[in-house]
Formats: C-alpha cells, sequence, structure tokens
C-alpha cells in the first residue's frame, strides 16, 4: 500500500509517480493472488517488481530524493519478503530439493 500512497505523502511526481504507483499495484496484484492461487510463481514475480522497484529511478530518471530512496528501501523490502515467503514455502522447497539435491554415490 505504502507505493501506492508514497507520492502523495512525500509529495514527488512527474514520471516516479506514475511508475511507483503501477509497481505499487502490481505487487499488490500478486499478493491477492498468492491467497487465491497459492503457489511459488508470485514470489518469483514480486522478486522481479522488487528489482525493478531498485533499478527504476536511475533507469526512469526520478528527480525526488525521496522518491529514490522509497523505491529503493521498498524494493528492497520486496525483494526480501518475497525471498523469505519462497523459502518458507513447502512446494518450492520441496521442488528446489528433488531438482538439485542428489546423494552423493
Amino acid at each position: 500500500m505504502w507505493l501506492v500512497v508514497s507520492p502523495l505523502v512525500l509529495g514527488f511526481a512527474g514520471a516516479a509517480t506514475w511508475v511507483t504507483i503501477v509497481l505499487g499495484l502490481f505487487v499488490i496484484l500478486f499478493a491477492v493472488e498468492g491467497f487465491v492461487i497459492p503457489s511459488y510463481l508470485e514470489e518469483w514475480g514480486e522478486l522481479l517488481l522488487g528489482l525493478a522497484l531498485l533499478v527504476a529511478p536511475w533507469t526512469v530518471g526520478y528527480e525526488s530524493v525521496s522518491a529514490t530512496v522509497s523505491s529503493v528501501a521498498s524494493g528492497i523490502l520486496v525483494i526480501l519478503f518475497a525471498a523469505w515467503e519462497l523459502m518458507t514455502d513447502r512446494d518450492f522447497t520441496n521442488w528446489w530439493h528433488d531438482r538439485w539435491h542428489h546423494p552423493v554415490a
């Protein structure tokens, strides 16, 4: 929710406003989708959105320092929460174990 309201709270404008709101809505969409259709795939989408939040200030060219700090901090949090969710997802950990864990012969 912070990403959607941060342009109003912090008072930044321009491209930073729209990129932040759109990425924030997608983060919300992926989170809701995770409740409706549980799988580990939405966390991968959230990881990509977090990465987009990290690089957006420099690729889009944010003029506001507060927009840059908010985007980077939010991106780090989205990535950390998505990674944590992946590591605690039983389906993903089973898939990972079955695919990459081979007993030594």
